[in-house]
């Protein structure tokens, strides 16, 4: 009957294959191969058309699978390229691009030994040591800062010989590229300052804020008073670089232990991250307060008043500049949202290089922070997009940042006793924090082992301190103070070995420790089954 059926259906009899004393139309083959297929399942007797249809199947798609190994050498060689080796062309011949470009406008400039030469080089290389830390995942961790990369390709560059002699970096140049990666930073924290989240913050996200910062400046200062023999200013200079703890490390972190459900049923990972941005900011703030204070002359008391009149006029310029920037450009006008990035970051450059020039080098931070906070308020919701431009030009400027920290580390000018000295200032300061960080949230609600989380969380430091980490050392330069420029040199050593020794062991402690210590978010089994019946992944509580 099925043979008769299939005759009859038949059209065009040159499409025709012999089966048997019948014909079977190719067009209809893969229907009927199905339709067999169906009944050799259900336990009925295969013919001899459904064996011989199987097998003329069987040999239609064995060439297909045969032909996936060439198909792929012939992706891979293919002409012209695709894929892998296409992307690879590109970028050199981007980065190559690049250089004949710029050669071709400054000359010799752009060879070996030049200024410019120097700086892309230590771009590129720093782009493509962050590269390869990123592509190094750790199964169950999150993954390592490309950071690191960054800082370890300048510190190469700087200590290797012959590639040391080829790349040489003008200091103001370096000091330059430096500051403005720290606006950049300061735009950063200002803009992901939310002021709704902040009026409901709890006390507890305040003494997290405020008490492991201040705790560890003041150890930090009395360690680097009595054993590394800094001046007070000094001291406490070097205390509130170590003070704050690295975003760019904490965050990633808490992420992927919010999303995997960890903590957040008390909110953990929400409180983290804000505290950490308040601790950045008073971290900067003591640190620009404390910086004008140690270069400028006079008493005691002259210098204490200098330091609260730096501090109001950074507070007053960066709020009548955020106000200006809320109201200009206005809303009626072509590219709002590039316009004001330009603002933001256009100001925020200004007061940092305006406030060195006049004299006041602890008022431009605190302006930066306050103008980007007040425009944000006015911005509200359109301040994602203009976030979003300032994070490019991060993007852009993180290479220059660690790079350029990583090369003004050298080998040879480290002595043994300095760096064991470094290392002990930062271990027990460190140890300090982790017991005030204990300390600030016990009686917050939380059970033992999340005050150990907690504790362990706030120990990561990077971004904060590449970027305020050397500029005393270039302030000191200005100066042009041999005493000065060996405090420098110090503070900057001690913020390179802090970025080296606490951010990849925050990274990893922060994803060992998360799950073993954190209680997961409890899923009930009507949502669960919901969920896999729904093809989807079960939906996790959101942080308290």
């Amino acid at each position: 009957m099925v043979k008769e059926d299939i005759v009859e259906e038949s059209e065009d009899p040159e499409l025709s294959v012999e089966v048997g004393n019948g014909t079977i139309p190719m067009n209809q083959k893969t229907q009927e191969v199905t339709v067999l297929d169906c009944k050799g399942t259900d336990g009925n007797a295969q013919t001899e058309e459904t064996a011989l249809l199987h097998n003329c199947a069987r040999q239609l798609q064995e060439p297909l699978t045969e032909s996936k190994s060439p198909r792929k050498l012939r992706q891979i060689f293919a002409c012209p390229p695709q894929g892998l080796l296409a992307q690879t062309v590109t970028n050199v011949a981007t980065v190559i691009l690049v250089w004949a470009v710029v050669w071709s406008i400054t000359g010799s400039e752009c060879l070996p030994g030049g200024n410019i030469f120097g700086i892309l080089f230590l771009f590129f290389f720093a782009v493509i040591g962050g590269k390869i830390f990123g592509l190094i995942r750790i199964p169950t961790l999150p993954p390592l800062p490309p950071l690191l990369g960054m800082l370890l390709a300048g510190f190469l560059i700087r200590n290797i010989p012959f590639i040391s002699d080829i790349v040489q970096i003008n200091p103001k140049w370096s000091a330059a590229l430096r500051n403005i990666a720290l606006s950049v930073i300061l735009v950063r924290a200002g803009l992901g300052l939310d002021p709704k989240a902040l009026k409901k913050l709890k006390a507890v996200c305040l003494r997290l804020s405020f008490g492991p910062c201040l705790t560890e400046t003041c150890a930090a200062a009395v360690l680097a008073h009595f054993l590394m023999r800094l001046p007070w200013q000094w001291g406490f200079i070097l205390g509130f670089v170590l003070g704050a703890v690295s975003p760019a490390v904490v965050v990633p972190s808490m992420l992927i232990l919010q999303a995997g459900g960890y903590g957040v049923e008390k909110g953990v990972p929400t409180l983290l991250m804000a505290a950490g941005s308040i601790d950045d900011i008073l971290a900067i703030t003591g640190f620009n307060t404390c910086l004008g204070m140690a270069f400028s002359s006079g008493s005691t008391l002259y210098n204490v008043l200098r330091g609260v009149l730096e501090v109001a006029v950074g507070i007053v310029a960066g709020g009548l500049l955020g106000v200006f920037i809320q109201y200009f450009p206005s809303n009626d006008q072509a590219s709002l949202v590039w316009k004001r990035a330009y603002f933001v970051l256009g100001l925020s450059m200004f007061a940092v290089f305006g406030s060195l020039y006049f004299g006041f080098p602890g008022s431009g931070g605190l302006c930066t922070l306050v103008l980007a906070f007040i425009a944000g308020m006015g911005w509200s919701s359109e301040k994602v997009a203009v976030e979003e431009i300032v994070a490019v030009a991060w993007d852009i400027f993180q290479p220059f940042l660690f790079g350029l920290i990583g090369a003004e580390i050298s080998v040879f000018s480290l002595r043994p006793e300095t760096v064991g000295l470094c290392v002990a200032t930062l271990g027990i300061a460190l140890v300090v924090r982790i017991i005030a960080t204990f300390l600030m949230v016990s009686f917050a609600g939380f059970n033992f082992k999340e005050k150990i989380f907690v504790s362990l969380a706030w120990i990561p430091k990077a971004t904060v301190q590449a970027a305020i980490g050397s500029l005393a050392l270039d302030t000191a330069r200005g100066q042009q103070d041999e005493q000065l420029e060996k405090y420098g040199m110090d503070v900057l050593t001690v913020a390179f070995l802090a970025i080296l020794i606490t951010a990849p062991i925050g990274a990893l402690v922060i994803g060992l420790a998360g799950p073993r210590l954190l209680q997961k978010a409890e899923i009930s089994s009507g949502e669960e089954e919901e969920g896999v019946g729904g093809g989807g992944e079960a939906e996790i509580p959101g942080p308290a």
